[in-house]
């Protein structure tokens, strides 16, 4: 069981090396916020990332693969992108300054819990990613549904240690920030959720379209 344990985290931590939407979210918050309001948002994270874990290995995936259904799902999953880009954009107007030299002392713990786990949640189609790449151990490695129980528990637990390590990271640098910058960090990341909702829904699109 622990070569499927290293086996996992070294997926997992393989995995994270494809930087998503929530990895600019969890930057952009931890510099903006303090350092516990980071670890809510890496806890709300590894909870999403564990509940869409449970329901691959339950065979849910499957239910996705429906061209109808995976198209809604790609949608509202661009949508839900749309909107947090559109809200830090607004966020990071001129006007801000003041906003954002105040957040950077404040914390609101339950507000980055949910405001991470949402945005991570909001792509059910990652049900599918982990039902194709679980599918794909059991039968390289021929794993029991037992070690994949334990696989995808250390693959998991890849994105507590990856996402842990990065917030310390931001805490300690944002001190050395200019506020300008700090500012002008809710408009960059905002775009990017914006291209990655528009490049979500395009590949939906495309691989239902090329089926």
């Amino acid at each position: 069981m622990f070569s499927v344990f290293l086996n996992g985290i070294s997926t997992g931590l393989l995995l994270q090396i494809a930087i998503g939407p929530v990895f600019f979210y969890i930057l952009n918050l931890s510099i903006q916020r303090t350092f516990l309001d980071g670890v809510c948002a890496v806890a709300a994270v590894v909870v999403a990332d564990y509940l869409y874990i449970i329901l691959a290995v339950m065979g849910v995936g499957k239910l996705l693969e429906k061209n109808r259904i995976k198209m809604i799902f790609g949608l509202v999953s661009a949508l839900v992108l749309i909107v947090f880009g559109l809200v830090m954009i607004v966020s990071g107007d001129k006007n801000a300054a003041a906003s954002v030299a105040n957040s950077i002392s404040t914390s609101n713990y339950l507000s980055s819990f949910l405001s991470a786990f949402f945005l991570t949640i909001s792509s059910p189609l990652t049900i599918i990613f982990w039902t194709s790449l679980f599918a794909t151990k059991s039968i390289e490695n021929n794993y029991s549904k037992n070690q994949l129980i334990v696989f995808g528990f250390s693959a998991g637990l890849a994105t507590l240690i990856f996402l842990g390590i990065s917030v310390i990271i931001f805490s300690l640098l944002k001190t050395s920030i200019p506020l300008n910058v700090v500012q002008y960090l809710n408009i960059i990341v905002g775009i990017i959720l914006i291209a990655y909702a528009i490049m979500r829904f395009s590949k939906v699109y495309k691989s239902i379209l090329f089926k």
